[in-house]
């Protein structure tokens, strides 16, 4: 006796009116078996009769079995009270949607694309129809909503043999305009919203990560801080147009965005500026970690953030410092050394580091600036405290913050006669390209390569 059942209201539900058919319909070919059996039994031929039709029966049996076997079926919806799926549902096929679904990651190529299209019902839908068609997975999907049409952003995952051309083509083709297309990799998995509030956490924690998390929000981009005075001339709100966005920063002056090769939207200025007036509310603020070394001939120096507030004691090592210190770390008067402090101490263009005598003094700063698309590396080291492994600890400490920042690069600018700059840059165990016109060296240290093992103080907070 079979047990047929249906789903109704999420529960299985027996029909017995079914199974009392089948089980009188089962004693009926019983009884009807038994007449036969009987009747032929009791002939002059009747056993061989049994036999063949033992055999005949059989034969049919195994031919039913091999048959359902090759030619397999699944049951109508209607029979087995399964619920339709969403592709019988909306009429799609459901084949090009198990093809899709099926691309093996490890040969297939991920793409960021992004086009516009016109704000009509189906104008996004023609899109994905024509990528479907191509085996072209969508992963996630934003929308810009400009005056005129909307911005699509996609996150494609295509058969390894689709070329960034072949995808600009078909999406022409579906009434896409303006597309831009450039590989992807794992990172862009992440969704947008969790990528907004890990960046927005980041800033958060860190006055220093601003201008990194709008590199990071808004992709490949230069970005400038410029001062009050600087800002003045420029429009007292900000703004944007197609290649730069102009953010105000509390103090007057003006963050600028360019961005030549991909035209900015609406909403990634509406982004970029609710991450600057997360910034302002916040106030300055830097982690505050401490790192205590030994250096090898015993002494102990703290090493840890720095921001606005060492401006004095930063001038006080200054005049510490003698002219030609001074001199190989500014590359101009001594007389306006001071006056750089204020811009190199702020969290706005980049993270600095402080080495910290035992007497609260302090003895070298190294500086991680972010100068355009483009990190450049400076150290200064009071005379007392030179050529004793200082410098070459600040150096590590902001190696690794460039990395962790996500860095290709950083540079240095010093003389040809600054050797313990140059043999710091040498100790990091990096590829390193040099650069030298009338006196001045550009060393460029590339971060492709493992860095030095160190971490930044702030990661060690447990010590403090």
């Amino acid at each position: 006796m079979s047990d047929v059942t249906r789903v109704k209201h999420g529960r299985p539900v027996h029909h017995w009116r079914r199974d009392l058919v089948e089980l009188a319909a089962l004693f009926t070919a019983v009884a009807v078996a038994d007449a036969v059996a009987n009747m032929i039994g009791h002939g002059p031929d009747g056993p061989g009769l049994l036999v063949v039709s033992a055999v005949a029966l059989l034969a049919t049996v195994g031919f039913h079995v091999w048959w359902a076997r090759r030619h397999e079926h699944a049951p109508p919806t209607a029979d087995t009270g399964a619920p339709p799926s969403a592709a019988q549902e909306d009429g799609a096929p459901t084949a090009g949607r198990q093809d899709t679904a099926g691309l093996d990651p490890a040969r297939s190529t991920l793409w960021r694309m992004r086009t516009t299209v016109r704000d009509e019902p189906g104008s996004l839908a023609a899109l994905c129809t024509v990528l479907a068609q191509r085996r072209v997975d969508i992963l996630s999907l934003q929308t810009h909503p400009l005056a005129e049409g909307t911005v699509d952003e996609f996150l494609l995952r295509a058969p390894q043999d689709t070329a960034a051309a072949d995808l600009t083509r078909i999406v022409s083709r579906a009434g896409g305009a303006d597309t831009w297309i450039e590989r992807a990799d794992a990172h862009d998995l992440v969704d947008a919203p969790t990528r907004i509030l890990g960046l927005a956490t980041r800033t958060a924690q860190d006055a220093a990560e601003l201008p990194l998390a709008l590199r990071q929000l808004l992709g490949r981009c230069t970005i400038r801080s410029l001062p009050a005075k600087a800002a003045a001339d420029k429009p007292a709100e900000g703004g944007f147009d197609t290649t730069e966005l102009r953010l105000r920063t509390p103090d007057g002056g003006l963050i600028t965005v360019e961005r030549p090769y991909l035209p900015f939207t609406p909403t990634e200025f509406a982004r970029a500026r609710a991450l600057v007036e997360l910034d302002t509310r916040l106030g300055p603020r830097i982690p505050r970690g401490r790192d205590v070394l030994t250096l090898p001939e015993g002494n102990e120096i703290t090493v840890r953030r720095a921001d606005l507030s060492d401006v004095p004691a930063a001038k006080e090592m200054h005049e510490r410092c003698s002219a030609r210190t001074l001199s190989m770390r500014y590359h101009g008067p001594v007389g306006d050394a001071d006056r750089y402090l204020t811009h190199l101490l702020s969290p706005r263009f980049g993270r600095t580091l402080a080495a910290q005598t035992a007497s609260g003094r302090i003895a070298a700063l190294g500086h991680l600036l972010w100068d355009g698309d483009e990190t450049e590396l400076a150290l200064l080291v009071e005379d007392g405290w030179q050529r004793r492994g200082v410098g070459a600890e600040l150096l590590g400490r902001l190696v690794a913050m460039a990395v962790e920042a996500g860095c290709e690069s950083v540079y240095a600018v010093t003389q040809a006669s600054n050797t313990g700059m140059i043999a710091a840059m040498r100790g990091l165990g990096l590829p390193l390209d040099y650069q030298i016109e009338e006196g001045t060296l550009v060393i460029t240290a590339r971060l492709d390569a493992t860095p030095v093992a160190s971490r930044p103080p702030y990661e060690r907070d447990a010590q403090a």
